[in-house]
């Protein structure tokens, strides 16, 4: 089974409306491609808002600004769409960190809270940038799959890309596609996103789509940028460099049998 998948890479725009005017104009670039399925980049609505708890609260229904925008936009193109994340209050005091999933119906098939928290300093090589996460979201707990016409979508988030047992799971669980909507910072991302990209891919021999934020200039919060969809064998097959814009790439789910019919990989595991 082949499909088309986009990877969709913005540049913050100061402003709600401008983040979703800047993805609406990529994502129709995508469907114009003949994308099937993209993914949006995490936080891409409200990335430089700083009330995450109102937002969250504002988004807690279906009928949020950026709830309604990914659907929309799902309908609109025709797209099986991972909607990046949107910050969505319940019964936490802080929102969870929330991946939607929607289909071309505008339909909500499933979704994923980030578990991994970005609590990081940086400062020493990123002006006075420290990161801490855990004090606008409250960690997800379940592991997250989603069954699609087009494939099993495997969901994480960012900084989920350093913890290899989440991916091996998301694996055993049968993802053929795992997708990371991301923010990842230009000192870190420079020295290990497309790496872990491709590691992770390599180690679960499946398809990994990488949708990043980019930002390299800023002057204390740097995105990197570098969208990546990578296949089984740790391919690159499409990617995008310090721009905003799209990747996109055919994705062949036989190669996963291939590859593991040639290293069989899950019959040798003797740790996990």
């Amino acid at each position: 089974m082949k499909i088309i998948a986009a990877v969709v890479q913005l540049k913050p725009q100061g402003s709600v409306a401008g983040n979703l005017q800047h993805a609406e104009s990529l994502l129709r670039k995508a469907a114009e491609a003949g994308a099937q399925l993209a993914v949006l980049p995490e936080n891409f609505a409200y990335y430089g808002q700083s009330d995450f708890l109102t937002a969250g609260r504002a988004e807690s229904d279906d009928m949020g600004l950026a709830r309604q925008f990914v659907a929309q936009q799902a309908k609109k193109y025709g797209l099986w769409l991972v909607g990046g994340t949107i910050p969505v209050a319940e019964s936490k005091p802080r929102s969870f960190a929330r991946c939607y999933v929607y289909n071309p119906k505008a339909e909500v098939v499933g979704y994923y809270d980030k578990i991994h928290l970005f609590d990081a300093d940086l400062a020493s090589q990123e002006g006075n940038s420290a990161y801490r996460e855990s004090d606008d979201f409250s960690a997800g707990e379940q592991v997250k799959t989603v069954r699609t016409e087009l494939g099993v979508l495997g969901l994480t988030v960012c900084y989920d890309l350093r913890f290899a047992e989440l991916f091996q799971m998301l694996s055993n669980s049968g993802a053929e596609i795992v997708t990371v909507p991301s923010a990842f910072t230009a000192v870190t991302g420079e020295a290990h996103w497309q790496v872990l990209l491709r590691a992770r891919a390599i180690e679960n021999q499946l398809f990994v789509l990488g949708a990043n934020m980019v930002d390299r200039c800023h002057e204390t919060r740097g995105l990197w940028g570098g969208s990546a969809i990578i296949d089984p064998w740790g391919n690159v097959l499409a990617s995008l460099d310090e721009q905003p814009g799209i990747a996109v790439a055919e994705i062949d789910l036989d190669l996963i049998g291939q590859c593991r019919s040639k290293i069989p990989m899950a019959q040798h595991r003797r740790l996990i």
